[in-house]
């Protein structure tokens, strides 16, 4: 038993003190460290300038060696380099940290945290100053390649266009190339029109291209997407080579009288949500949504969507009278699928009240 205990003070007596130098910050004769400024200011520096560089110094004020356990910064831009080996009382070690602005233009501001075996075992450094953003290529500036020229974005969103609206709006292009460049467009559907201008693009310069949504021409409603393409010559239609557009068509109730508005048709679900439970992998599953018209009115369901072509709805009927509950029916295909699925759909309907409604479906598909 003596044995045990002499062998397990020595444990402790090693494990507190490693080649002779304190690991307990508590010690009376720990180490401590002491730094001569804990912050530094690069002050302004360029972004092409290239990383900058500081070294802090410190000293070891405490009685026993000093050791650096880690050295770590906030943010990988930040690179430090410290004294490995242990600093003995009375002298001095540094760390050097290295800021590197590329891609990091404006004001920064980073720590350096050090953890040692000193009796101030945690301590931090700063780094602060502001990078000055270099001059950008046009490639940069204009990160979407379509065709011959480039914008700073592929997609026009026109978010909601109502029925019988006329929507427009324009977007930056630039021929980043050493010769001029002819811009042609062309777009599958009339009720989409778009142009550049000038039309013909000289190197490095840039133009306004101009897109008209007009939903007098369309009969639909909810997403709609398409495409606008840029000819490169040859005639052919690259969906490589286009600009995507998008709008969510609704239905434009302003004109509706109080009268009218308050004998609109309501959309009314007995549920929204219906859960499949655990499922396999294999078996199509179905589930019925019920669907009351609560209004004075007709309601027509313009049109159902999902988030998923493995969720198809079908309803019994698309013109539901006042009072009147049909059924949507839905079929959910899990093949291809694992773990837990969230699919949503959404019906849009002729209700100024409720035009879109969604549901959803869930299911836990095992093998």
């Amino acid at each position: 038993m003596k044995l045990r205990n002499i062998l397990l003070a020595l444990v402790v007596v090693v494990s507190a003190t490693v080649n002779g130098y304190s690991q307990d910050p508590n010690a009376p004769d720990a180490p401590k460290i002491v730094i001569e400024e804990s912050t530094h200011d690069f002050g302004t520096i360029k972004e092409e300038g290239g990383s900058k560089t500081h070294i802090f110094r410190f000293k070891n004020e405490g009685k026993t060696p000093l050791i650096l356990k880690s050295v770590t910064a906030s943010c990988g831009c930040t690179t430090p380099k410290w004294t490995k080996q242990p600093v003995a009382p009375g002298q001095e070690g540094t760390i050097q940290v290295t800021y590197n602005p590329r891609n990091r233009p404006g004001n920064f501001s980073k720590a350096v945290t050090i953890v040692s075996n000193a009796s101030n075992f945690r301590e931090k450094l700063f780094i602060k100053g502001r990078v000055t953003p270099r001059v950008r290529t046009l490639a940069e500036q204009y990160p979407r390649e379509v065709g011959q020229i480039r914008a700073k974005s592929n997609y026009i969103q026109f978010g909601d266009v109502k029925t019988g609206e006329v929507k427009t709006q324009t977007i930056e292009v630039v021929n980043p190339g050493e010769t001029p460049v002819t811009v042609k467009l062309s777009t599958p559907v009339d009720y989409i029109t778009a142009k550049v201008e000038p039309s013909v693009l000289q190197p490095q310069a840039k133009g306004t291209m101009t897109v008209t949504y007009d939903a007098n021409k369309i009969d639909a409603y909810g997403s709609v997407v398409n495409r606008i393409y840029v000819d490169k010559g040859d005639g052919k239609r690259d969906y490589r080579n286009s600009f995507g557009v998008t709008a969510n068509m609704i239905e434009d109730f302003s004109q509706l009288s109080e009268t009218e508005l308050a004998n609109a048709p309501i959309p009314t679900f007995a549920e929204t949500t219906y859960d499949f439970g655990d499922i396999n992998g294999t078996d199509e599953v179905e589930h019925e949504f019920k669907l009351t018209n609560t209004g004075k009115s007709n309601l027509i369901i313009r049109k159902v969507t999902t988030t998923c072509g493995c969720t198809a709805v079908t309803p019994k009927k698309k013109v539901i009278a006042p009072g009147e509950t049909v059924a949507l029916g839905v079929k959910f295909n899990p093949k291809g699928k694992s773990g837990r699925q969230n699919k949503t759909i959404t019906v849009i309907t002729n209700s100024p009240k409720s035009q879109q409604s969604s549901l959803k479906i869930t299911a836990n598909i095992v093998k």
